[in-house]
């Protein structure tokens, strides 16, 4: 099957609403495995693929392929193609494109993070409806202050689109920094992860207005105590619920199956992402792979 056929073969998860509302119709038809797109140069070889921007794209189609039908969910690690320049990201614009045809959420995760215009700009860039690197949601980095990212959040709420914003990463080079406590404002004395979160709820509650599934979300790794981060994860601050997208299940060392009892409260929006786990089978095994996988979840369906 082509990727092409693949697309004709494949209804949109959710077509119109918000990115949350969206993301709950995946959950709700799927299941919460999301399937990483990360061309590292091992896994091209492996792959019987050039570490080009060619077999980049080659690589990422196929992804695409495999995974239409099977979940509703990919998210492009970006960096792996921004390493091939201008070659690179029209390979991305590529592969974007098939997963957007075949119905699929795509989270890019970009990491982006600045202030005022340029913030901004990279928003415009991977949220505007019609733009080359259109994705349904983006990864960004918070720590010059939630407050900077203000244009990028309204942009996503214009344009039914999501965010998640780093808070407790699975990195040890990040925990004395998103462990650290607060020493003044209006979130003295909590950590610097658990002040993203209840800004992230903040925001999904104003925007929300009743219970459902916000379109902000965070990023907490499934394999650091969320205790040591600040975070409470029996006591969620709002009625309405918070996407999180989850790295390190699979090949880190977490197990699907344990999504209640790592995040508690907060088990409702996780998204379950694996990559080099699902990855690693090869071309001809990643269906088979992701379809072992999205069993292997079922506990955690919406």
């Amino acid at each position: 099957m082509t990727p092409a056929d693949a697309v004709s073969q494949t209804e949109p998860v959710v077509s119109a609403g918000s990115f949350g509302e969206r993301l709950n119709g995946a959950f709700g038809r799927f299941g919460r495995l999301c399937v990483g797109i990360d061309p590292h140069s091992w896994l091209l070889t492996e792959w019987g693929l050039p570490d080009t921007a060619a077999g980049a794209e080659r690589f990422g189609r196929l992804v695409v392929e495999a995974s239409a039908g099977l979940v509703g969910i990919v998210k492009p690690q970006v960096a792996f193609y921004e390493r091939f320049g201008s070659a690179g990201y029209l390979a991305l614009e590529r592969v974007l494109g098939d997963a957007r045809a075949a119905g699929l959420l795509v989270i890019a995760d970009v990491k982006r993070g600045d202030l005022g215009t340029s913030v901004e700009a990279y928003g415009q860039a991977w949220l505007s409806p019609g733009s080359p690197l259109e994705a349904d949601a983006i990864t960004l980095n918070p720590y010059m202050g939630v407050g900077s990212l203000a244009s990028t959040i309204a942009l996503a709420a214009d344009a039914n689109k999501g965010l998640f914003l780093l808070a407790a990463t699975s990195n040890p080079e990040a925990a004395a920094l998103q462990q650290a406590v607060l020493a003044g404002g209006a979130q003295a004395g909590r950590t610097v992860a658990a002040s993203v979160l209840d800004q992230v709820q903040d925001i999904n509650s104003a925007a929300t207005g009743h219970a459902g599934m916000g379109s902000v979300g965070v990023v907490l790794g499934a394999t650091v105590a969320l205790a040591d981060f600040g975070i409470d994860i029996h006591a969620p601050s709002t009625a309405v619920t918070t996407p999180v997208l989850a790295p390190g299940f699979g090949h880190q060392g977490a197990n699907s199956a344990d999504v209640a009892s790592l995040f508690g409260g907060y088990a409702q929006g996780v998204i379950v992402s694996e990559s080099r786990s699902v990855l690693s089978a090869g071309p001809h095994h990643v269906a088979d792979e992701i379809t072992r996988r999205v069993t292997e979840a079922g506990a955690t369906r919406g």
